[in-house]
């Protein structure tokens, strides 16, 4: 059976994910234009971008951003994220410019009012999957395995870059960390998170997580073992210790909470009609423009990969033709490096 049974494939890329990522590995790298703009982020994600559409032999891209001045999730609950410095002033400057470079160059941004990248991921599967479309989510972010299903991948960004990074289907997910894709939001809420300043329930950790979902499906038939059936079961497959910690009220709160935060919106619009077959989001896209924006940030090295990876046409003699995409089956149902998978396991 093949891997991906849609005829079209929607890429949708963590903007914020893939820009943060190649600021700090590219950061030695120093990139500026003459005139002292610092880019090596920006060129850094685009590439990672380039790479992806090619892998995933995308019919279309989106990329998401956060809106970050105005994150509804920071306002209703203040220490969601509320740990973590200042970005530093190159960073804020390369998000800045990337949105710039990305829209000069005809590729579709969104930046959903109040909300985040996560919600642009989320939206963009479920209007793909309504439309007939297979999705490929593209970021470093462990927070979109939840939306991996029979029409949606995750290509996860690790070390080594696109080439080297796994695609996640149901089946590697199940793999790889023992749950399905539908319970990974509440294995997420119970372990909390550091990097977004979530404590979960204490004392739960990853194997306690898997081995409770597997015993019990969810969260709340092991809560409701413990408040109808005095924790038996619970104690019977993880332990009395265990009892006592999915009882304790904060653990609860915590959880909840954490789920709430974690539910990636799917109603952002996107201001994208892949039915069309034309417009926002859609390849090919102009030559033209493609050369003359990164034309503009000085990427004279890239030219012909984006011209290769996202138009049908030149815009000029530098600018070389546009191939046919790869099979996105064969391209998908290829294994991910074994090397890669093993780096995979070791981040959790």
């Amino acid at each position: 059976m093949p891997l991906v049974p849609m005829t079209q494939t929607l890429l949708a890329v963590d903007g914020n994910s893939l820009l943060h990522r190649s600021f700090h590995a590219l950061l030695g790298s120093q990139l500026h234009t003459r005139d002292g703009r610092p880019t090596w982020a920006v060129k850094g994600a685009l590439s990672q971008i380039l790479g992806a559409v090619d892998r995933a032999g995308a019919d279309a891209v989106v990329i998401g951003f956060d809106d970050a001045g105005n994150n509804h999730r920071k306002l209703t609950h203040p220490h969601y994220k509320a740990h973590r410095t200042a970005k530093p002033d190159d960073l804020v400057t390369q998000l800045a410019l990337a949105v710039d470079v990305f829209w000069s160059a005809g590729l579709h941004v969104v930046i959903p009012d109040g909300l985040e990248a996560d919600d642009v991921l989320a939206t963009a599967a479920a209007t793909a999957t309504a439309a007939g479309w297979h999705t490929v989510v593209c970021t470093s972010d462990r927070d979109a395995f939840a939306l991996v299903n029979d029409t949606t991948s995750v290509l996860r960004i690790i070390n080594g870059g696109v080439e080297a990074s796994p695609v996640l289907t149901p089946e590697r997910l199940r793999l790889m960390l023992g749950i399905d894709p539908w319970q990974y939001r509440q294995y997420a809420a119970m372990r909390g998170d550091a990097s977004d300043n979530l404590t979960g329930i204490r004392g739960i950790g990853p194997k306690t997580g898997v081995a409770l979902l597997a015993a019990f499906g969810s969260v709340e038939a092991a809560f409701a073992d413990v408040d109808t059936n005095e924790g038996r079961r619970v104690a019977e497959v993880i332990g009395k210790a265990c009892v006592t910690k999915l009882a304790d009220p904060d653990g609860r709160a915590a959880f909840w909470q954490n789920v709430e935060l974690m539910t990636m919106r799917t109603d952002v619009d996107l201001g994208m009609d892949l039915g069309a077959g034309s417009g926002p989001g859609v390849l090919p896209i102009d030559a033209r423009q493609v050369h003359d924006a990164l034309a503009a940030v000085e990427f004279g090295s890239l030219q012909w990969l984006a011209a290769r990876m996202l138009t049908s046409g030149t815009a000029n003699e530098a600018v070389q033709p546009a191939v046919t995409a790869p099979d996105r089956t064969a391209v998908l149902a290829a294994a991910a490096p074994v090397a890669a998978v093993e780096e995979e396991l070791t981040l959790f």
